[in-house]
């Protein structure tokens, strides 16, 4: 199925479970879906079953949004609990539509108790109570294990997915590998029957150089080899480490989940020349979650990467956040890095890597060598140092669900022929004023404006900055009151500074005899570099206090 298919099927106000291959466009299809929504003033749920999941659409866990927690049961009383909450209430009763992403980690009890809590919350008998249930995911990615067992056990078993008349949205486009052997054997694994030229093409695939010595991320199945190299590795560089700690603010619980979702550490530690693996997409800053580099060096204390297609990337923190539609829950800053000689399989789901150097001689589940091959592009990407028979099968209920589930894709896909586009058109219409949202071109096209402002005012955190320094709030003050860190809001200070827009930094200013002194230190080393000046100073200034003073020489 096309996306624009499977968007007409969403917009329809169908239940709908969207699938397909890693690439096939299965996140597209969620914004695209989720702006329409917004724009004609439809409330609805974002959430995921897990916390890296939900930070890509700036939404929720299901476990937050919905209030179970971490429980898989509920008894009458502790529902009746739950609807004692004010804001529980609010949240159910304005949302009519709800999106779970990565469905395929949820346990089928936790999905039959969500679907139970929303019948009461909602007062309504029908399923979900009657709202919306758009599901995202794909079975072949690396299911959610029982504790006590080794036994899987996957969400369409469950009686909610049942009661759904769900219709499957199984796209078949393919935006990440542009590689047609590496794309056929991918479909291959998929179909659980790998053929012997493919297999023959995975075996030549054990000796490869790069370009400009750059080497590719080792993907392991244990999470101990992946420390110990990482470890072994960094310590072989020579010079100064560079550590970054996370800073975090929100409610206790909800921190701990987002940490335990992005893909940053809690401290980063960093040297020159030390591989790593960006963290999250940022277009803009020209990476997204999965590309690979190399620090080149470290300016005003944040590192300089140099990227694995040769672009230099100055990197500064970003942020991570749960939010509850317009509200932030939870926040987390970071570098968005992590060291990269090697990563686990299991962490390497939803990224998209350039290169990889992957050992599936240790397998142990079925499937785990389909996740690690699907996150690179090509085969020019992939160095296989090893290989078991593990690595090559599938779940076989996995292989009979996928069967069916094309089947059925296939159905709705023959089945929107019937329909012209108007009459599609009106179903659309109708499903929106069954929602109590707006079909008023003139409200809708306004709604657009301030999302996109809304965009640019995100992209435009510099003007944030320089609100609350035209308030002659403290430096302090100002990263207190954004959340940010010192290096980030002086990075602010030294945009606007160039920029030359009338900013007054004067209160800023440090005293003469400190600025005088670091101007001399800064004339002695011949460059404006900030690490050669610290030495100098042998720490009596911090890098901050020595950024701020280069402001004013």
């Amino acid at each position: 199925m096309k996306q624009a298919q499977a968007l007409d099927i969403l917009k329809a106000g169908r239940n709908v479970f969207l699938t397909g291959p890693a690439g096939s466009g299965k996140t597209h299809v969620l914004r695209e879906y989720i702006d329409y929504l917004k724009h004609r003033n439809v409330p609805v749920g974002i959430t995921a079953s897990t916390g890296i999941a939900a930070t890509h659409f700036g939404g929720t866990t299901i476990h937050s949004w919905s209030g179970i927690g971490v429980r898989n049961s509920f008894s009458v009383q502790d529902i009746e609990r739950l609807r004692q909450k004010k804001y529980l209430r609010k949240r159910f009763d304005k949302a009519r539509v709800l999106i779970i992403d990565e469905i395929s980690m949820l346990l089928p009890q936790t999905f039959d108790l969500i679907e139970r809590l929303c019948r009461a919350m909602k007062r309504k008998e029908a399923p979900f109570g009657n709202m919306q249930i758009v599901l995202s995911g794909d079975f072949f990615q690396l299911p959610p294990i029982l504790r006590g067992g080794s036994s899987v056990e996957f969400v369409n078993t469950s009686e909610a997915w049942k009661g759904l008349d769900i219709r499957v949205c199984y796209l078949d486009e393919q935006y990440r590998h542009k590689d047609r052997v590496f794309e056929e054997i991918l479909k291959e694994m998929r179909r659980g029957a790998v053929s012997v030229k493919s297999r023959e093409i995975l075996s030549k695939q054990n000796n490869k150089k790069f370009p400009d010595g750059l080497l590719p991320t080792r993907l392991y199945t244990h999470n101990k080899d992946v420390e110990a190299l990482n470890e072994k590795e960094l310590i072989k560089l020579p010079g100064q480490v560079y550590e970054y700690a996370m800073r975090t603010k929100g409610r206790a619980s909800l921190v701990e989940s987002l940490k335990r979702g992005i893909l940053a550490p809690e401290v980063l530690r960093l040297k020159k020349d030390a591989k790593i693996m960006f963290v999250k997409n940022n277009f803009e800053a020209g990476y997204v979650n999965g590309t690979l580099g190399q620090v080149e060096d470290f300016k005003d204390g944040l590192p300089i990467v140099r990227a694995f297609s040769g672009d230099i990337i100055d990197v500064e923190p970003v942020e991570w956040r749960i939010k509850d539609e317009e509200r932030t829950l939870a926040r987390a800053e970071q570098l968005p890095l992590r060291l990269a000689w090697a990563i686990t399989i299991h962490k390497s789901q939803g990224m998209n890597i350039d290169a990889a150097e992957i050992d599936l001689s240790k397998s142990f589940v079925p499937g785990q060598g389909y996740v690690a091959l699907s996150r690179l592009r090509t085969l020019n990407g992939l160095v296989l140092s090893g290989i078991n028979e593990m690595a090559l099968a599938m779940n076989q209920d996995v292989l009979k669900l996928d069967s069916f589930l094309l089947a059925e894709s296939s159905k709705w896909e023959k089945a929107l022929t019937r329909f012209s586009q108007d009459e599609m058109k009106a179903m659309h219409q109708e499903f929106i004023e069954k929602s109590g949202g707006t079909l008023d071109e003139k409200e809708i096209a306004k709604n657009k404006e301030q999302g996109s402002m809304k965009i640019q005012e995100k992209v435009s955190t510099y003007e944030k900055t320089r609100e609350l320094i035209e308030k002659s709030l403290s430096l302090e003050e100002i990263t207190k009151e954004r959340g940010l860190a010192a290096g980030t809001i002086l990075s602010h200070f030294e945009k606007l500074h160039g920029l030359n827009c009338g900013v007054d930094f004067e209160k800023f200013k440090p005293a003469i005899k400190d600025l005088e002194k670091i101007k001399e230190a800064f004339i002695a080393t011949g460059d404006t570099k900030l690490s050669p000046v610290y030495e100098i100073f042998g720490g009596e200034y911090t890098y901050e206090e020595l950024r701020l003073a280069r402001l004013f020489l």
